[in-house]
C-alpha cells in the first residue's frame, strides 16, 4: 500500500499567514501540521509517499524532502492548480495505479492516526473506505448517508441539511477511483470533488465502506481550527525541561521546554511548550501556549496562542490571547489593559495602543 499526500491548497481562509507559509506547514504544538499527516503513515507501516504539491512546492519539499527523516521515500507530484481532491487523484495516476492507496489531506489532524484504519481496509477490501465523524457545521464539509455501515450518498459542501456525518480527510482506496475520477464534471465550485467520484463507485456497484472515527480530528482550515488543534496536540505532550529555567519562576502543569531556551522570572501554565533557544523573561504563558524556536516573550502575558518562529511580544499590558503570529512577528508596547487578539502573517510590526 502507498499514500498519496494533498499538500497543494493555498489555504485562503488562513491569510494572511498563508501569504508566505504552506498551510500545510502551519506548526501545531511546534510541529508542522503535514509532519503529523508523514508520522502517522510511518505508524501505519506504509513507507512509500507522493505528495501532491502546487505553487507551495518548493516550500514543502524544503521542509520533507526525500521523507527519511520518517523511514519514508517521498515522491513530489506537481498538480497544475487546486482544482479539487479527485482532479489531485488524477495528477498522481501513474503513482498510484496498480496498487490500493491512503489519500491524506495534508491540513488535517487526525490524533488516532490512521493505523486502524489501514487494518479494515486489509480485512474488508472495499473499492473505497471513508472515514466518518459527527460535526456542528455540515455545511462545511462533504456529508454522508449511511444505511449500516454502507454508504449510499455523498453530497458535498451542502447547501441543506443532509447528514451531520463529515467525511474525515483520509481516505482508502484501489485505483478503481481512477475510472471515477475521469468519468465525473466538475461541481458548481469548478472543481472535481472526491464525493462525487466515490458516489459515481456507489452508483456503478463498487463497495463503499464506512467507519467512524473515535477519537479526535479537526480540519484546519480557519484560525479558530488552528488553535483548537493546537490545544488537542499539546494535552499530549509528556513534561520535559532541556532547557534552563531560574528558581525565581513557577511552573505548573505539563511544561516542555526545548534546549537552548531561557525562562527567566516567569510563570508557565500548561500545557506550553517553548521551543529551542526561545527566551521568556517576566512572562505570564498559558494555559494552551505554543512559542517556537527563537522567540521572545518578555514583561508581557500569552495565553492560548501559537507563536511561530522568531516572533517578539514585548512590554504588552494585559493579554495577548486566541493569537496566531507568524515568523519574526514583532508586537510591543501597550498602554492599554485588556485581551489582544492578533493574527499577523510573517515580518509583521504591530505597535499595540
Amino acid at each position: 500500500m502507498r499514500a498519496l499526500v494533498l499538500s497543494g491548497g493555498e489555504g485562503s481562509r488562513l491569510r494572511p499567514i498563508t501569504h508566505t507559509n504552506a498551510k500545510q506547514l502551519i506548526p501545531i504544538a511546534n510541529t508542522p501540521i503535514l509532519f503529523t499527516a508523514l508520522g502517522a503513515i510511518r505508524d501505519a507501516g506504509i513507507t512509500e509517499v507522493g505528495i501532491v504539491v502546487g505553487s507551495t512546492a518548493d516550500e514543502v519539499k524544503t521542509a520533507v524532502g526525500d521523507g527519511s527523516a520518517w523511514g519514508l521515500s517521498v515522491s513530489y507530484i506537481p498538480q497544475e492548480a487546486p482544482l479539487g481532491l479527485a482532479h489531485a487523484v488524477l495528477a498522481a495516476r501513474e503513482f498510484v495505479a496498480g496498487e490500493p492507496f491512503v489519500m491524506y489531506l495534508g491540513d488535517n489532524v487526525l490524533l488516532e492516526g490512521i493505523a486502524r484504519f489501514v487494518e479494515e481496509y486489509e480485512r474488508y477490501r472495499p473499492n473505497a473506505q471513508i472515514f466518518l465523524a459527527r460535526v456542528p457545521e455540515p455545511e462545511r464539509f462533504g456529508v454522508a448517508v449511511l444505511e449500516g455501515d454502507r454508504v449510499v450518498r455523498l453530497v458535498e459542501k451542502p447547501k441543506e441539511h443532509v447528514s451531520d456525518l463529515a467525511l474525515v480527510g483520509a481516505y482508502l482506496f484501489d485505483d478503481s477511483i481512477l475510472e471515477a475520477a475521469a468519468a465525473i464534471t466538475p461541481s458548481w465550485r469548478g472543481e472535481l470533488e472526491i464525493t462525487d467520484a466515490i458516489q459515481w463507485l456507489i452508483d456503478h456497484g463498487r463497495t463503499v465502506r464506512a467507519s467512524m472515527v473515535t477519537g479526535w480530528w479537526k480540519d484546519t482550515g480557519r484560525p479558530e481550527d488552528l488553535l483548537e488543534a493546537n490545544r488537542m496536540m499539546l494535552s499530549t505532550l509528556a513534561p520535559r525541561v532541556d532547557g534552563e529555567i531560574d528558581a525565581a519562576s513557577r511552573i505548573e502543569g505539563v511544561v516542555v521546554v526545548e534546549p537552548g531556551a531561557k525562562v527567566v522570572r516567569s510563570r508557565l501554565r500548561g500545557p506550553v511548550i517553548v521551543g529551542a533557544d526561545a527566551t521568556l523573561e517576566d512572562a505570564r504563558v498559558g494555559p494552551f501556549v505554543s512559542v517556537g524556536p527563537g522567540c521572545t516573550i518578555e514583561a508581557s502575558g500569552v495565553e492560548d496562542s501559537i507563536l511561530m518562529d522568531g516572533s517578539v511580544i514585548s512590554r504588552v499590558e494585559g493579554v495577548v490571547e486566541r493569537s496566531i503570529l507568524g515568523r519574526g512577528v514583532e508586537i510591543r508596547h501597550s498602554g492599554t489593559s485588556g485581551v489582544h487578539r492578533i493574527i499577523a502573517g510573517d515580518l509583521t510590526q504591530v505597535d499595540v495602543d
